[in-house]
């Protein structure tokens, strides 16, 4: 009697307390639906073209599109021609931000794609494959009469992918070409006002540059950065998730050690996972405020790799603590062809991001895939880690499914059992079922709020209430692996309590006072778990 209500206390808890996690879950989305603004914005640029007729250009000044020392500006082609202006000498200026406004270090970064618009003009045709070089460079100041001062310089090469829609002939000469972005450049901080963007077309019929690219007209550019009020946000986010996640992981290795056994593996793995989240939720995004910390980005996709394999290897773990076969468990050696092919995959994806951003350090404009060898290499990292990912998930779904058989038949003992202890069996088998079918739920919120945020329009509007799709599915989704990680160190710490003599002899030779706890790793101080001993003792008759 005794037993069955310390099971009923125990199920009404995990009742509890999964109530109060789904509160958190439904103010984390909200968080981000109501009250923060867009993770970014875009902002449509149009380069002024701007003549430069001095030699060694990048290294004598800075031409600037407005203001009181604007440079001297064409109108269009035509007019150079007219005036007998090269195309060397011609610069295509954009300020960043728009006149009257500055830019901020809670914008955290900025990106920049480029789009050209492209004459079909009959002597000056686009060639197939063709590619354009751009001289380009950066500058900044924080005082609209300082001088400006260099951020990088560099000489790109992207390949032109456009297409046109009218047969080409005399009619159609002055339509325009219809051409994909290209990546142009990402910085990952945005630590002054102003920044300042200068692009050459420098033409040299003898080495074949810029030659064969059709007639350029316009250079526009879209800058896309990250929105301040999001930031902050996100920020406090961190900052209330951080000192959470420490508290309970500081409680959960205490209650851990204060067992008079060694910490087994699962308990080992959801302390490291918990590890891993605290690397995410530490804030040191409050340093980029007044440090510029341009590698922030890289080291956000660094933290983020090693959650998410962290994450990857808990479940198959999880799975294979839970086979409840004659297997030897509990060391991370019997888990190397799960595992494997986690650490393959993110050690491909971090090699890939070092390519990328990694680069991106020393030269902003700097980008993998405008090259055959780069997009290759880059395909063949992403190949190999979707490879690994794949067989992962099959792995994953073949040990799930074992589990889920194994338990099935090992119910069959539980009959026999005394009334207390077979409760206290189903409460465990329920708890590892119910963990799984959380498991999969977090999953599968993850994969749909991120398909409905890139179909929707970013935000939906009901009545006088605007809810941002997008910021909600960032805090949302970012809130509730922080409550799965809290939720799995809260409800598979060890317990302390006992049954007590009267329900702990008899039933499969099991001491007295087994310790009633959720974890269905080891239990007490002599052996396995109890299922795992209710399963090997069928196993072996």
């Amino acid at each position: 009697m005794a037993g069955a209500i310390i099971e009923n206390m125990s199920t009404r808890k995990l009742c509890i307390v999964g109530g109060i996690l789904l509160v958190f879950q439904v103010i984390a989305f909200l968080v981000g639906g109501l009250i923060a603004p867009s993770p970014t914005t875009a902002v449509p640029y149009m380069s002024v073209k701007c003549i430069d007729v001095r030699k060694n250009h990048h290294k004598t000044k800075w031409l600037m599109p407005w203001g009181p020392n604007h440079c001297k500006k064409l109108k269009d082609f035509d007019e150079a021609v007219s005036r007998q202006i090269e195309a060397n000498d011609i610069v295509f200026a954009v300020h960043v931000p728009l006149p009257s406004k500055e830019m901020s270090p809670w914008f955290q970064f900025m990106l920049f794609i480029m789009q050209l618009d492209i004459a079909f003009k009959m002597d000056n045709d686009l060639k197939e494959n063709a590619e354009i070089t751009l001289d380009v460079s950066l500058a900044y100041r924080d005082d609209m009469f300082n001088d400006w001062e260099e951020i990088a310089h560099a000489i790109e090469i992207r390949k032109l992918k456009c297409t046109f829609g009218s047969p080409k002939t005399v009619e159609s000469e002055g339509r325009h070409y219809d051409c994909d972005f290209l990546p142009f450049m990402e910085i990952g901080s945005v630590a002054h006002k102003y920044y300042l963007i200068n692009i050459r077309l420098p033409v040299n019929d003898r080495k074949g540059i810029n030659v064969g690219i059709g007639e350029i007209k316009d250079i526009r550019l879209v800058g896309i950065h990250q929105n301040g009020g999001f930031t902050k946000v996100w920020f406090a986010m961190k900052t209330f998730l951080t000192p959470s996640i420490l508290i309970i992981m500081v409680w959960y290795w205490r209650r851990i050690t204060l067992m008079t056994r060694a910490p087994v593996l699962l308990e080992k793995v959801i302390f490291a996972l918990g590890i891993s989240m605290t690397f995410i939720n530490i804030p040191v995004e409050w340093f980029s405020i007044g440090f510029d910390w341009t590698w922030m980005l890289l080291f956000g996709d660094i933290r983020q790799g090693i959650f998410y394999a962290m994450l990857l290897s808990f479940w198959i773990i999880f799975c294979g603590e839970h086979m409840m076969d004659q297997n030897e468990r509990n060391r991370l050696s019997g888990y190397w062809k799960q595992v494997g092919p986690i650490a393959v995959g993110s050690f491909c994806l971090f090699i890939f991001d070092m390519c990328e951003r990694g680069v991106q350090l020393k030269n902003p404009f700097y980008s993998i895939w405008t090259t055959e060898v780069g997009t290759e290499l880059a395909m063949a990292f992403i190949i190999v880690a979707g490879i690994c990912l794949c067989l992962y998930f099959l792995f994953l779904c073949f040990m799930v499914f074992q589990v889920f058989r194994n338990i099935s038949g090992k119910q069959s003992s539980l009959p026999a059992m005394s009334k207390a202890r077979r409760l206290h069996y189903e409460g465990l088998i329920f708890r590892f079922k119910f963990l799984m079918l959380i498991t999969l739920a977090c999953a599968a919120m993850t994969v749909i709020f991120f398909i409905v945020s890139q179909v929707t329009e970013g935000h939906w509007k009901w009545g006088d209430i605007t809810i941002q799709v997008n910021s909600a599915f960032f805090t949302g989704i970012y809130g509730m692996w922080n409550l799965y990680v809290f939720a799995l160190m809260f409800l598979y710490a060890p317990s302390h309590k006992n049954y007590g003599e009267d329900q702990s002899n008899g039933d499969l030779g099991v001491n007295s006072g087994e310790e009633l706890q959720l974890t269905t790793t080891i239990t007490h101080v002599d052996g396995p778990t109890e299922v795992y001993k209710l399963a090997r003792k069928e196993a072996q008759e």
